[in-house]
């Protein structure tokens, strides 16, 4: 499978690792495709190449979205919407406000999200939002001592979303669960601040979340 990554930050780089390492064609969209860190990252990666957002809106069969959040919609607009119709969009991305610093602030909520952003800005493209809620190092093989973490995901379209339940259970998540609409990212994205916070209070940025069932 062809996948196109908009974003070549460490969220991206770990992504677009994940997927060259179950044999998939990887292709990093940068604003600089070029730059020295993904050439460092190409050598690591196989099946893979950089290009602009454009060309890898093109080239990938399903689109990880990856961006900082002040980033994202100029990201897309460079991709062209017409290049990521009908296509599935991952959107891993969180409408994170760093402008007091830390910890940052979610730029929307309560009565939007980021993923209801995107959907609206791509209203012909199926938009998924999973792995906000955990940090890079642990969105592929994600392992713990104490066990196996959660991951929700949200959409509109159920068949985009098996399709992305499927690369989960790829990436080594045991437990995935469907929490409806993309309205849903409501709940998720707010679930990013708790992670940070956590992280600053315990100074450690090695945690996920785990539902408990009985």
């Amino acid at each position: 499978m062809k996948i196109g990554i908009i974003g070549s930050g460490d969220v991206g780089q770990a992504i677009g690792l994940g997927f060259s390492n179950l044999c998939h064609e990887v292709k990093i969209g940068s604003r600089e495709p070029k730059s020295e860190k993904l050439q460092n990252w190409i050598k690591k990666a196989k099946k893979s190449s950089t290009g602009t957002f454009e060309e890898t809106a093109k080239f990938g069969e399903i689109i990880i979205l990856a961006t900082l959040w002040t980033g994202t919609e100029s990201a897309l607009k460079l991709a062209k919407f017409e290049n990521l119709a009908n296509k599935i969009v991952i959107d891993v991305t969180n409408p994170l406000d760093f402008s007091s610093g830390m910890p940052p602030k979610l730029a929307v909520g309560f009565n939007n999200s980021g993923g209801e952003t995107i959907q609206k800005l791509l209203p012909k493209s199926h938009v998924v939002k999973t792995l906000n809620i955990i940090g890079n190092k642990y969105m592929v093989n994600p392992k713990f001592k104490e066990g196996d973490p959660d991951m929700f995901l949200c959409g509109n379209n159920k068949e985009a979303k098996k399709k992305v339940e499927q690369i989960l259970k790829d990436f080594g998540w045991k437990y995935i669960t469907d929490l409806g609409n993309i309205d849903q990212a409501r709940i998720m994205e707010p679930l990013c601040i708790l992670w940070v916070n956590f992280g600053i209070i315990n100074n450690s940025w090695d945690h996920a979340f785990k539902v408990l069932r009985k």
